[in-house]
């Protein structure tokens, strides 16, 4: 029997990063996974395989749309699409033996298998039981089932994202289930090499939570690169007969009934907790009404020495935020002070352009009754983004009306995954829009245009 300072159950962003974090904090530190290969669903079947396809899908659409423009003469490009599946394969397997690495660099050890708790401080793993002062669960989530519908999943008509990331062929005709981020950046990947997206998503407006100026010109800009949109609808069944599937849904408006057939459906109505063979139960640790697991604020759960992070608590299912929280609850167990501001948390989506928030919208300020101001900038007027027929889409900042301290900001456009980023340090440091204003900006950047809104809550933008 192995002894232990932690044993974390999950190798996924949220669980390596706690593993590594531990060791290197001088506990003796062990990882459960059950896997071939470590990094969980981010690694394997998730983030990083979705923004290799993503690439690939992006590069062909500037072959065909762009190219040209720009003097680039030639046949466009055909897709060979069981040599875009290898590419994405050999980028899974460069991260993934990336962290096994790392996990020898920082001597954590791998521990192969499923992981079950049958007591306080015990982890069992196999036929093995290993002793472990502190234990970390860091399960991550699943695909979850499409709301009051009869659909059966076999991933290979009806399918998760799992399924999506590897279909035998390009489908003609794909329908997606549900407009957050996992089915906008797969129906994306489709539409891109040449399939008829249909997107069914049963609220009137898509990204739920975001901006509703984001939402409105997101979804005008995804339906002008050919994606459809029924709104309001919500799916009843999904059938599959022939090598085909026909999806039913009901309109909420009207309560009339409606199908559509497809090649390919895919469920992208979101993830659920996975906590599937651990003995919570038994062991009393407490969940929500939602399945997840029951954390205080330092991230342990009912029972003590035991903890939990990442999809597995409450929060965005988002793999940064499980790191986050990884770090901080390696720090806890050490004696140190673990935090993550939770106001901070920035939220991405890897289509073109590019979606990207962090703090808080306006609808949540007018809920709040807090005065505010927003400095708005185009990024029609960055030199940069119209150099790259990337002009379509804004900066959004918004600050508190007295103080000018920043409290959100909401970006469509070039980049905006990385653009953000200036503004999540901005907020850590309680920084105001001139703060941001007056620091200068490299030129010609898609960054200016971040500067310009900053600009744009002041005195006004230079170049607007």
């Amino acid at each position: 029997m192995a002894q232990y300072d932690v044993i974390v159950i999950g190798a996924g962003p949220g669980g390596y990063v706690a593993a590594i974090r531990c060791a290197q904090l001088g506990l003796k530190t062990a990882c459960v996974e059950g896997r071939e290969t470590l990094g969980g669903t981010c690694l394997n079947v998730g983030c990083i395989p979705s923004k290799a396809l993503l690439h690939a899908s992006h590069q062909l659409h500037e072959a065909e749309h762009n190219f040209a423009k720009m003097g680039l003469k030639g046949a466009a490009p055909k897709v060979d699409w069981k040599q875009m599946l290898a590419y994405k394969d050999d980028v899974i397997g460069q991260n993934t033996k990336g962290i096994e690495f790392l996990f020898k660099k920082n001597k954590v050890d791998w521990l192969k298998g499923w992981g079950a708790i049958p007591e306080a401080g015990k982890v069992k793993v196999g036929d093995e039981v290993h002793e472990a002062k502190n234990i970390i669960i860091a399960t991550g989530s699943v695909p979850a089932s499409v709301p009051g519908a009869e659909v059966e999943v076999d991933e290979k008509i009806v399918v998760t994202s799992t399924g999506a990331l590897e279909l035998g062929k390009i489908p003609k005709k794909m329908v997606v289930i549900g407009a957050g981020v996992i089915g906008l950046e797969m129906g994306s990947v489709y539409s891109r090499l040449g399939t008829e997206v249909e997107v069914i998503e049963f609220l009137d407006a898509i990204t739920p939570g975001m901006d509703a100026e984001v939402q409105k010109t997101f979804q005008r800009m995804l339906s002008k690169q050919g994606l459809k949109f029924t709104m309001g609808a919500a799916v009843s069944k999904v059938e599959t007969k022939g090598g085909k599937a026909t999806v039913s849904y009901k309109l909420r408006k009207d309560d009339s009934e409606h199908s559509t057939d497809a090649d390919v459906v895919l469920c992208a109505t979101g993830r659920a907790p996975y906590t599937d063979g651990l003995g919570l139960e038994a062991l009393g640790v407490k969940l929500t009404k939602r399945g997840q697991i029951e954390t205080d604020g330092h991230w342990q759960t009912a029972v003590k020495g035991v903890y939990a992070i990442g999809d597995a608590i409450e929060g965005p299912m988002l793999a940064h935020k499980a790191e986050d929280e990884g770090m901080a609850c390696a720090e806890v167990i050490a004696g140190k002070a673990g935090h993550v501001n939770y106001e901070v948390i920035p939220g991405v989506i890897y289509t073109h352009p590019e979606v990207a928030t962090v703090g808080k919208t306006e609808q949540q300020l007018k809920e709040e009754g807090r005065a505010y101001k927003v400095g708005k900038f185009s990024f029609m007027g960055n030199g940069r983004a119209k150099a790259v027929f990337a002009g379509e889409g804004f900066v959004k900042l918004i600050v508190d009306k007295e103080t000018d301290r920043v409290l959100g900001c909401h970006i469509i456009g070039p980049s905006a995954g990385d653009l953000i980023h200036e503004i999540c340090v901005a907020m850590e440091f309680g920084a105001s829009a001139e703060d941001v204003a007056l620091t200068c900006h490299a030129h010609p950047t898609f960054s200016e245009a971040v500067r310009e809104a900053a600009l744009a809550c002041g005195d006004g933008a230079i170049h607007a």
